[in-house]
């Protein structure tokens, strides 16, 4: 709270409770019919209340200002407050970055790792493989589709005559 404010505040408290006592006086003298003792009463009550509009109009500037400090700091707080998130946010695309940065490299390191590499006895192998597979493979498939077996969700096994089939044509 501003000086101006808390004098202002407690000058005007103090002039109006000031005031009161001559307006006791001028209430009793009013009374008893003594005009001399009300008038020089009256002259207090507007001295004490003069002095209070005095420091009330003190106590209001001061509160100006006050306003004007607490606008300015409020301002400086949101500015602090915007700056701090564009500073966050900054380093949170940063961040950003620099994972999909270690992405892109860690795919490629992936993929360089998983080349494989046939040896001669290998590539043998497939060929031997390869002529027998073919003429194989038709046997397996036929008798594959002939030999189904459905599960129920119990893990039981089904039939092929209660489990419906599909037969797919090439």
């Amino acid at each position: 709270m501003n000086t101006k404010t808390m004098e202002g505040l407690v000058g005007a408290r103090t002039n109006m409770n000031l005031s009161n006592t001559p307006m006791r006086v001028f209430k009793e003298a009013r009374r008893r019919g003594d005009t001399a003792t009300m008038e020089r009463a009256l002259g207090y009550v507007g001295e004490f209340s003069d002095k209070a509009e005095g420091y009330k109009v003190e106590a209001d500037k001061g509160m100006a200002e006050d306003a004007k400090e607490a606008r300015e700091k409020a301002k400086l707080q949101r500015e602090e407050a915007i700056q701090k998130r564009r500073e966050e946010r900054e380093k949170l695309e940063k961040k950003i970055e620099e994972n999909r940065n270690a992405d892109t490299s860690m795919d490629t390191k992936e993929t360089e790792s998983c080349l494989l590499e046939i040896s001669e006895e290998g590539k043998v192998l497939l060929k031997d493989n390869a002529g027998l597979d073919s003429t194989d493979s038709d046997a397996t498939n036929t008798d594959s589709v002939k030999e189904s077996v459905t599960y129920k969700k119990t893990g039981e096994t089904v039939s092929g005559e209660q489990g419906s089939s599909i037969s797919v044509s090439v």
